[in-house]
């Protein structure tokens, strides 16, 4: 009876010194005179102390959760330590710190790493000193080291002796690994109850994961497809033309790099038709740890019910452009009848009048017009007639239809022709020649006169350029990412002209598109140029079929 009443006191002592043990850890992160922080396996800082805050002026809000390399003035350093820590298990090294101000700090840093009892990597701890400051608690903290060494190898011995404290300890990380555990099943949670499906492949390009909203998606269960090889997954429908899409574009070199297999490449919002009823947008990002690639997230988002929508108000637009171009038309020729005198001559107050009414109504015909062009467009069925034709004789038309207007205002007029003749290219005539008039029109409308004019066409080798520069106001450049989009018009030209519609770049963006070509410009307060291309038909056998 007396051996296990002193048993359990010796316990009970053991427990005691466990506490202090764990009070003095944290007592000595906290107070002492260096910056002290924990990082993830991945990089993350998860714990600072406050000589931390102190010394890289962050807070624990601004920091904790961020990766380790925004406190380094050379971001490979972080590399550099993560590799040598694992190898040697610590680090002592002077290096360049980097504070939120930008200021660089001069600093010895100690790391060292962190495992479990079986020897998994937990992360490593991380001991800065400022150089500057290192100097003042040197005496001190060796003092004070030796101190607490001794205390803490008394202590450690006392430990070590006893079964219980280590089944304690074991005690704590079963909690942590239950904690752990808890928080990866809230993951699993999330991606299960998530709408948009999700894929993603390991860094061999092998399935790893599956959400089940794809896997309603695809009509096909994780037991079937997980751990495949993408050559194996195109042996289920969907999946193949899903894998088509990520891996299209790719070159023959990067599939020599990838071992000769398919690879996946990064995709922002493509499109893609999975069946008649469902339209999913797909997105493929890299997965990076420390700037090596590990996988590829794929995300299918359905957007069946806005295609849906967009298709409706396709329709009503053109519906209701269809239904106003008639009675538009009347009155203009009401208007035409009377401006010509075919019912009596008007009077100057009169004719005043109904000249305005007419342009008016010219400019609602004009919008009418192009928002039937728009809804074409969105419906896929703008170009009718392509043909093989020669590109030079088009533009001069278009610019002859302009030389009255530009003398008109004292513009200057430069069109640079290629010395040798031009091959022909498959265009819609008409369609380019709108493409033709939307630029000139608005090289001419948005130049002050005596301003320069200069057209140039040339042989691009598989492609027909066309540029058309002026030294007009220029687009601001906090706008010109929505130069081509619907209704857009520059706040600087809104204030030089009232009319316009905003849908001509639009049109014209659509239109070369439509051609297999590309549409772009340049711009300064100085003036702006348009360029376009156009496919050469011998380089572009595929482009005829696509009409």
């Amino acid at each position: 009876m007396a051996d296990e009443l002193q048993e359990r006191e010796k316990n009970r002592d053991l427990r005691e010194a466990l506490g202090d043990l764990q009070r003095y850890i944290e007592q000595l992160t906290s107070f002492l005179p260096m910056a002290f922080c924990v990082v993830t396996p991945v990089g993350t800082i998860i714990t600072v102390n406050r000589f931390f805050k102190e010394l890289t002026s962050y807070t624990d809000s601004e920091i904790v959760g961020q990766p380790v390399e925004m406190i380094f003035a050379e971001k490979k350093a972080v590399v550099l330590i993560t590799e040598e820590v694992r190898k040697k298990g610590n680090l002592e090294k002077e290096i360049v710190l980097l504070n939120k101000k930008g200021e660089k700090i001069p600093a010895d840093i100690f790391a060292s790493l962190r495992k479990d009892q079986e020897g998994n990597v937990l992360g490593y701890f991380l001991g800065i000193i400022e150089i500057a400051r290192f100097k003042k608690f040197e005496v001190e903290l060796e003092k004070g080291l030796k101190e607490k060494t001794k205390e803490l190898e008394e202590r450690t011995k006392a430990l070590e002796n006893s079964r219980k404290g280590l089944l304690n300890i074991l005690e704590d990380i079963d909690e942590a690994k239950n904690k752990a555990e808890e928080e990866k099943n809230k993951t699993l949670a999330i991606i299960t109850n998530l709408a948009d499906g999700l894929l993603v492949f390991d860094e061999r390009n092998n399935l790893s994961l599956i959400s089940p909203q794809a896997e309603n998606f695809f009509n096909i269960s994780k037991k079937e497809v997980i751990n495949l090889t993408l050559s194996e997954l195109t042996k289920f429908p969907g999946l193949a033309s899903l894998i088509k899409i990520l891996t299209e574009t790719l070159t023959v070199k990067e599939n020599q790099a990838a071992g000769n297999k398919p690879g996946l490449k990064e995709i922002f919002r493509k499109e893609f038709t999975l069946k008649e009823d469902l339209l999913l947008e797909v997105s493929a990002v890299p997965l990076m740890k420390e700037e090596e690639k590990t996988g590829t997230l794929v995300i299918l988002h359905d957007i069946t019910r806005e295609k849906t929508i967009e298709r409706m108000k396709t329709e009503f637009v053109s519906l209701a452009a269809h239904q106003l171009r008639t009675p538009l038309s009347a009155i203009k020729w009401t208007l035409k009848i009377l401006l010509d005198g075919d019912l009596g001559e008007l009077n100057p107050e009169q004719r005043d009048f109904v000249q305005k009414t007419y342009k008016s109504n010219e400019r609602m015909i004009d919008l009418i017009n192009a928002l039937l062009d728009v809804a074409r467009i969105e419906e896929g069925r703008y170009l009718y007639k392509p043909n093989l034709a020669e590109f030079e004789p088009i533009v001069q038309f278009v610019v002859n239809s302009y030389k009255e207007e530009i003398e008109k205002k004292g513009l200057k007029l430069e069109f640079q022709k290629p010395e040798e003749k031009l091959p022909k290219v498959m265009l819609d005539v008409e369609k380019i020649r709108l493409v033709l008039q939307n630029l000139i029109d608005n090289a001419v409308k948005y130049t002050p006169p005596g301003g320069q004019l200069t057209i140039s066409i040339k042989d691009a080798k598989k492609e027909i350029e066309f540029s058309i520069k002026d030294s007009g106001v220029g687009i601001p450049q906090d706008q010109q990412e929505r130069v081509f989009t619907k209704f857009f018009r520059a706040a600087n030209v809104m204030r030089m002209d009232t009319e316009g519609t905003g849908l001509g770049l639009f049109i014209s963006k659509n239109i070369i598109e439509a051609h297999k070509g590309r549409l772009w410009f340049e711009s300064t307060d100085q003036g702006t140029t348009f360029y376009f291309t156009l496919p050469i038909r011998s380089e572009f056998e595929e482009f005829i079929t696509g009409f």
